[in-house]
């Protein structure tokens, strides 16, 4: 008994172990976000009640039906007027007295009512239809923000890690040279000038591996708050990797198709519809309202015995003065229609906007990469050059230094170009209205786990 629990424990322990060892890349954490992202989930609720509506604004053009009931129990006398007289009943003398009228009466009325003609019930039941679809735009625009959340927050990460990877680089060659500065200087082939030097170079660099440390620990934290627990080790950039370009290579059809497809534009075209709704809804104050009303009545008194009554027929409403209530909301509602076509248009110069500054950044990252590729190369070279003349002489510990950070520096800038230029292209086609989960596919292919 004992040793199958011990292979089960082993076997649990080396899968905790892989799956550690496993680096989750962008669509898994995306996964986790869908599960766990509190917004995204506000927003999955939102689209859960924004889909009754229609089913409420029908529910005005269906017959209304109702039981109701009372119960009453009279208890009281009657005094006559002529109390004490004689009068005759069969035959026999009879003096006139007061007398009970205790009884009680039970009503029960079961009623139906049908709108025949109600213009502010068909206007709320258009707007249902209008406010549905509004919902659903509006979740359609919290999935794509989903996507660029969680890529921003995993290439944030990365471009952490990037970092403090590039500044502990840093600090491992400072690190050497500093050593090498002070043998140098004790065998008197250097003076401490170039010791003190080290030891600065040194000193910044512990000093930015802090900041650095605590940068990585925040956008963790970052992603951990989308994802809901705390993020795995990632995977990486694939070295030389080509980000393609974005297609149609050119801007007018990214700003026509954020114009006309982006879901924050979608939203506020559906919202003038509904203010176009609300003004027509509010003139229906002025008309007249039918209605097909059938009503079954039951009546029973202890005195009376029981009365049964069935009625059907059409009731109408004219409306002919409300204190000009009506007249002054339909006023508001034609000023909050205008407001909702300049939101509308003010929605759309900022989609056109998004997609105009995503596409530049897209094809100037493109370019900053081809750059920065370049003065990496050169880069490499140069701190070469500096290491090879240092040992002969010819170059000072200083200029070494400063080669190795300048080669650092253009890595890190490298890296940090390329998720940008990723960021700008998923930010492109958000502001276009195209962006779909299959689009982290080809991001997801650009990541290594190695």
């Amino acid at each position: 008994m004992q040793r199958p629990l011990i292979a089960v424990l082993l076997a649990s322990a080396f899968t905790l172990y892989a799956n550690a060892a496993q680096a989750a890349d962008l669509i898994q954490v995306y996964q986790q976000a869908l599960a766990n992202d509190a917004t995204y989930a506000s927003a999955r609720n939102s689209l859960t009640a924004g889909q009754e509506r229609i089913a409420q604004g029908r529910s005005l053009l269906l017959p209304q039906v109702s039981l109701s009931g009372t119960h009453m129990k009279n208890n009281g006398d009657m005094t006559p007027v002529n109390e004490g007289a004689t009068t005759v009943v069969d035959g026999q003398p009879t003096f006139i007295t007061r007398r009970d009228t205790d009884n009680s009466q039970n009503v029960y009325t079961l009623q139906l009512s049908q709108p025949l003609f109600r213009w502010a019930n068909w206007q709320q039941y258009q707007q249902s239809k209008l406010a549905q679809a509004q919902a659903e735009a509006q979740f359609a625009q919290a999935q794509q923000d989903l996507i660029v959340r969680v890529a921003q927050a995993y290439f944030d990460v990365l471009t952490a890690q990037d970092n403090l990877a590039s500044i502990q680089a840093q600090k491992s060659a400072t690190t050497e040279q500093l050593a090498s500065a002070k043998r140098n200087f004790e065998v008197g082939t250097q003076t401490i000038t170039d010791t003190h030097e080290a030891q600065a170079a040194y000193d910044l660099v512990v000093a930015q591996e802090f900041a650095a440390i605590n940068d990585l620990e925040v956008r963790r934290t970052a992603l951990q708050q989308i994802i809901g627990t705390a993020p795995a080790s990632l995977a990486t950039l694939r070295t030389g990797v080509t980000i393609a370009p974005p297609q149609p290579a050119t801007i007018e059809p990214w700003i026509s198709s954020a114009e006309q497809q982006n879901y924050g534009v979608a939203v506020q075209q559906l919202a003038v519809e509904i203010a176009k709704r609300e003004i027509e809804r509010n003139r229906a104050g002025h008309m007249p309202t039918v209605d097909l009303v059938a009503q079954s009545q039951r009546q029973s008194q202890t005195a009376y015995g029981v009365t049964k009554n069935n009625a059907i027929g059409v009731q109408w409403t004219v409306p002919i003065f409300s204190g000009f209530q009506i007249t002054s909301r339909v006023r508001e509602t034609i000023a909050l229609e205008e407001k909702a076509r300049n939101d509308l248009e003010a929605t759309k110069r900022s989609a056109a906007q998004n997609a105009r500054q995503a596409y530049l950044g897209v094809n100037s990252g493109l370019a900053q990469v081809r750059a920065l590729e370049a003065a990496e190369v050169s880069s490499k070279s140069a701190l070469e050059s500096n290491k090879l003349g240092y040992q002969v002489g010819v170059r000072i510990n200083i200029d070494v230094l400063n080669a190795q950070r300048q080669l650092y520096s253009t890595q890190r800038d490298l890296a940090k170009a390329r998720y940008d230029t990723i960021m700008n292209g998923l930010r492109l086609k958000a502001a276009a209205g195209t962006l779909k989960e299959a689009d982290l596919a080809p991001v997801n292919a650009l990541l290594t786990n190695g």
